[in-house]
């Protein structure tokens, strides 16, 4: 692991997420054959750079009652306690716990709660670069990438098929597609 690293343009402060050039994302496989991929549309996220890329602290949460999955009977059912139990669970949240190199990639490691448990998971990190938009913001963008083992957080629901199998899969890939804007 490498103590410090150079990002060209790189510039330390308070960055927020811009929620309309963002995306906090989500697949589960459906009956074996095929993926379910939904989304948030309310989340949130700060992240702390200091002159050390490697320091950087990242907050984040998604409003589980905001999941969209193009069909509304579904997102009702993930709603209840069978999966995210939006009434006494109403958010999912990532709290960093450190950033490193590792074999030239990037890797974000921290805390992931979901339905009131926590555990930790690490989000394969790619950078996209720096750039200042039409209206004078400096921003940043990258994606990230994880995967969970649902039951891990208690989100454990299935359904037997009659051809063998199960209705839901176990592995959820979740998946961010993030710009963020420099906000002090």
């Amino acid at each position: 692991m490498t103590d410090t690293i150079e990002i060209p343009g790189y510039k330390a402060g308070t960055w927020t997420v811009d929620p309309s050039h963002s995306e906090v994302a989500f697949s589960v496989r459906h009956m074996l054959i095929s993926k379910v991929k939904g989304k948030f549309e309310k989340f949130d996220a700060t992240f702390v750079t200091t002159e050390n890329p490697l320091e950087t602290k990242v907050t984040a949460t998604a409003d589980v009652a905001s999941v969209n999955t193009n069909d509304k009977n579904r997102d009702g059912h993930l709603a209840t306690n069978d999966f995210f139990d939006a009434p006494t669970h109403p958010e999912l949240k990532f709290v960093s716990t450190g950033v490193r190199v590792e074999n030239g990639d990037y890797k974000i490691d921290g805390d992931l709660t979901i339905k009131g448990v926590t555990k930790p998971v690490t989000f394969d990190f790619e950078f996209g670069g720096f750039g200042t938009d039409a209206y004078g913001n400096y921003k940043a963008g990258f994606e990230a990438k994880t995967e969970i083992d649902r039951n891990d957080f208690g989100v454990n629901w299935n359904a037997a098929l009659e051809t063998g199998g199960v209705l839901v899969g176990d592995k959820v890939t979740i998946s961010l597609d993030v710009q963020a804007v420099l906000s002090a």
